[in-house]
């Protein structure tokens, strides 16, 4: 029995050390109020769409993924400065909030592609900023 519990806990602390953490720095945030909202996507079918997961912070703090498999994802940011928990957009659907992307990808005419904004997790994890526009 003592053999099985040790096997058990071996398993799980090596899965635990492949689990790679992902830190953000946003930054061009205009001014101090609100918050900073982060979205993390793991595929393009997914991209803007349904985020893996999902994190605030105030403004000027790093955030953190934490526990993620290494591999390919993207990261939207935007800065909710009247903290009321969306995106304002104006009547054309144009945010007015300042928003940004990994790899502080640009789209055309819209947000960029995954394929754009794609940046590598390895398993030992990664530090990336973004710059809000």
């Amino acid at each position: 029995m003592n053999r099985f519990a040790l096997l058990l806990a071996l398993l799980s602390s090596a899965a635990a050390s492949h689990a790679a953490d992902l830190s953000i720095q946003v930054d061009g945030a205009r001014g101090d109020g609100g918050a900073v909202r982060v979205a993390l996507y793991d595929s393009a079918d997914r991209f803007l769409k349904r985020p893996v997961q999902v994190a605030s912070a105030a403004v000027g703090a790093t955030l953190e993924f934490k526990g993620l498999a290494a591999g390919q994802y993207a990261v939207s940011v935007y800065h909710d400065a009247n903290d009321n928990g969306k995106l304002d957009q104006n009547m054309m659907g144009i945010p007015v909030e300042s928003t940004g992307f990994s790899n502080d990808a640009l789209g055309n005419m819209g947000p960029p592609t995954f394929e754009a904004a794609r940046i590598d997790l390895p398993a030992e994890g990664k530090a990336i900023r973004v710059t809000l526009r």
